[in-house]
């Protein structure tokens, strides 16, 4: 097995990492939101063209997230939409077309004031990042990782589900945005100044 790499500040900073403890949400990959159920969240795997994904780190507290969150009213229901504008809110991000994957069923719903609802997951390709700023919902000033997608699955904490997640997720990426199934496993920090990332051409 070959040495992942990365530089002195991304090693201290994964060295703060706290893994949340799983929901143990079902996965519902390639299945359509039924009707009457809500769609609360959506987040989603943004790849660069070297088949890793954008993660999330808030080095206050540790935790690891994909970019993503709560379906707002100026997203008229649309998971896509909710996810162009959470991937710019939290990670400055500009983002290619969202590509639905499925869902995960929340039965607590948790999102939802107590009812069940779905927390849809999508890919896109990473376009390009601006400037590194805090959230202006939340507050959280992220660092911004790029990270291979079974690497990102440890760092989250998401175990076996979020494995299946990944496998989805590639196997779109893979399909729609030619990225190679087997991503560089060099953990990079983009740079606080922004940079482009993806500007390649999708598949139909």
């Amino acid at each position: 097995m070959s040495r992942i790499e990365y530089s002195a500040e991304v090693a201290e900073l994964l060295g703060r990492v706290r893994r949340r403890p799983t929901a143990g949400w079902p996965w519902r990959p390639g299945e359509q939101v039924p009707d009457g159920l809500p769609v609360k969240q959506s987040w989603g795997w943004l790849f660069a063209p070297d088949g890793r994904v954008l993660t999330l780190v808030n080095p206050r507290d540790g935790i690891c997230s994909l970019p993503g969150g709560s379906l707002e009213p100026e997203d008229d229901g649309d998971p896509g939409a909710a996810l162009v504008r959470e991937a710019g809110e939290e990670a400055q991000a500009a983002i290619g077309r969202p590509y639905y994957l499925g869902y995960l069923y929340d039965r607590v719903g948790s999102a939802n004031g107590g009812h069940e609802c779905a927390r849809v997951r999508m890919t896109a390709a990473l376009r390009a990042v601006g400037p590194s700023v805090a959230d202006p919902a939340s507050g959280r000033h992220y660092r911004r990782l790029l990270v291979a997608p079974g690497l990102a699955v440890e760092l989250l904490g998401w175990g076996e589900a979020g494995l299946r997640q990944a496998r989805a997720a590639v196997a779109t990426a893979v399909q729609r945005l030619g990225v190679p199934a087997a991503a560089n496993e060099a953990i990079e920090e983009l740079p606080v100044e922004g940079c482009e990332v993806f500007p390649g051409v999708e598949h139909p």
